[in-house]
């Protein structure tokens, strides 16, 4: 397994310092903690009580806490493999977009956006690996406006109140940095989640901090009480390392007996009947053989914002005009994957500091850097490479009353 992730990987780091560092950082883990590989599943059964489709940043969560009851059996169908050691290393995380990790999804041509990108289309990252997206993202900890999460509520949405899921996002968590953890009715300890600021960073974090406080805002946590304001990041690391939501998650209970994780395993349909509206089986294929098992409980759709609406499509679940075209048998004329929207990332302001302390690749990756990290998880390959800070502020469309 070492070897087939080195040369799976060389193409993004192919030097003698790079298998150095891959050799010693494989080393520190034993197969027998809480952080070691998950095992792909040998036997697929024809029936589980719940088939869960996707395993990234929801489906992992969802794996794990059905499998807490002990006679419940979990199938979790991933498309693709574990996380390489790369993976793990929060300064390679430009690195990962655009691998085999990556579904590699591009935009269609916009009209109104991306008009400096080439043929007006956008790269739209989405994670083909255990732990999805929270595999490729820059591990930053924000949880949301806690008014959208009221909004949903009020929209109908039961159960979706700040109020309601906060306790959910305590429970889950486990904060390393003592100031932030001491705020109990935000922050918890102990969860599977570990959050935390990263182990280095530039002194651009704190000058910008200071800036926003010079300004008028509050230097605060944005995952607390109130939102607006400047902080230092907060971020998905555990010990100067990435904490995916598979490693989070999955890697504890890998050995339950009752969760059968299949990677490499691409789901083609959910079979619905067409009379009940029940969904019964999922067909998906691995290494070339197709399989369809049963669901006696339920089905779980946690594919991701681009593959969970085309998975219902091609269930026959969607815009009747849209499948039709396809030849898709229409089960349900729903608007499935309207208004889908995202944040289009780019550099915006570019400037010149007078000194060196912005993030310099060539310090990220000089011999000394990379045994820094490999012996102590620490330096500037245990940064976010430049997301250090995050500053929420008002606009002329913000409610003035609210004060969050």
């Amino acid at each position: 397994m070492f070897l087939t992730q080195i040369f799976s990987n060389l193409s993004l780091w192919a030097s003698f310092p790079a298998f150095l560092l891959y050799y010693l950082f494989y080393s520190s883990f034993e197969m027998n903690d809480l952080e070691g590989y998950v095992t792909d599943a040998e036997t697929i059964l024809t029936e589980y009580d719940f088939i869960v489709i996707g395993a990234g940043s929801a489906g992992a969560v969802v794996a794990n806490r059905l499998t807490e009851v002990s006679n419940w059996n979990v199938l979790l169908l991933e498309a693709g493999g574990d996380e390489g050691i790369v993976a793990d290393i929060p300064g390679a995380v430009h690195l990962l977009q655009r691998t085999s990790m990556d579904w590699q999804y591009k935009t269609m041509e916009q009209t109104e956006a991306c008009l400096a990108f080439n043929d007006n289309k956008s790269n739209w990252p989405r994670g083909n690996i255990l732990g999805g997206s929270s595999v490729l993202s820059y591990m930053l900890y924000v949880r949301g406006n806690k008014r959208d999460y009221d909004d949903w509520e009020a929209k109908g949405n039961i159960g979706w109140s700040y109020d309601d899921v906060l306790p959910y996002f305590i429970k889950s968590e486990d904060n390393r940095n003592p100031y932030i953890a001491a705020n109990t009715k935000y922050h918890g300890t102990g969860g599977y989640l570990t959050v935390q600021e990263p182990a280095w960073t530039t002194p651009l974090a704190a000058a910008f901090v200071e800036a926003g406080v010079e300004m008028g805002y509050e230097s605060n946590d944005g995952n607390a009480a109130k939102q607006t304001g400047f902080m230092l990041a907060q971020a998905t690391n555990r010990r100067g390392r990435r904490c995916s939501t598979a490693k989070a998650f999955l890697r504890p209970i890998r050995n339950r007996q009752n969760l059968h994780i299949s990677m490499h395993s691409h789901v083609h349909k959910i079979i619905i009947d067409p009379v009940t509206k029940q969904a019964t089986a999922v067909r998906f294929e691995k290494k070339g053989q197709i399989y369809q098992v049963n669901a006696k409980k339920e089905i779980i759709v946690s594919a991701g914002s681009v593959n969970s609406p085309q998975l219902l499509m091609l269930s026959g679940v969607g815009p009747a005009d849209h499948l039709q075209s396809f030849g898709i048998p229409v089960i349900e004329d729903l608007p499935v994957g309207d208004n889908l929207q995202d944040h289009i990332a780019l550099g915006g302001m570019v400037f010149t500091v007078n000194k060196p302390f912005s993030a310099i690749e060539g310090q990220y990756y000089a011999f000394p850097a990379l045994l820094n990290y490999t012996m102590n998880s620490a330096g500037p390959l245990a940064s976010l490479l430049g997301c250090e800070a995050l500053a929420w502020v008002n606009t002329k469309y913000a409610d003035p009353s609210s004060g969050e």
